[in-house]
């Protein structure tokens, strides 16, 4: 069993960036996709952004060419870059692993928001 923490988070003015760290531990299959959805009071489970085992992304369109994921194969760990960040991107942010991306990481994308082993969440907050 896969097992996730986050790392990373806290408190940001608008316009300033954040990473974002994810460690994965335990059993770590090759064929995984990770990914981020966030979730705040105000608004409902948003996937953020996935990638693949080939490197595949995708993004929400809310984060797009902001956001950035990426992983460390060697040290299976997962980054999400955020830069620009406004008070819209205020909430806790949760990484998530999958069994696969079969499906494509616009379906992955959709799904990571209430599928799959997710760490315990990290807070993010922007303020204006």
């Amino acid at each position: 069993q896969v097992r996730l923490v986050e790392s990373g988070g806290g408190s940001v003015q608008a316009g300033g960036s954040l990473t974002l760290s994810c460690a994965a531990s335990g059993y770590i299959d090759s064929h995984y996709c990770y990914g981020w959805f966030r979730q705040s009071q105000e608004k409902e489970r948003e996937g953020v952004a996935v990638i693949d085992n080939s490197g595949s992304t995708r993004y929400a369109d809310a984060v797009k060419g902001r956001f950035t994921i990426s992983k460390d194969n060697a040290k299976n760990i997962l980054y999400l870059q955020m830069n620009s960040l406004d008070a819209e991107d205020t909430g806790t942010y949760y990484c998530v692993v999958l069994n696969h991306c079969a499906y494509g990481v616009a379906t992955a994308l959709r799904t990571i928001t209430h599928t799959g082993t997710r760490g315990q969440g990290i807070r993010v907050t922007v303020s204006s």
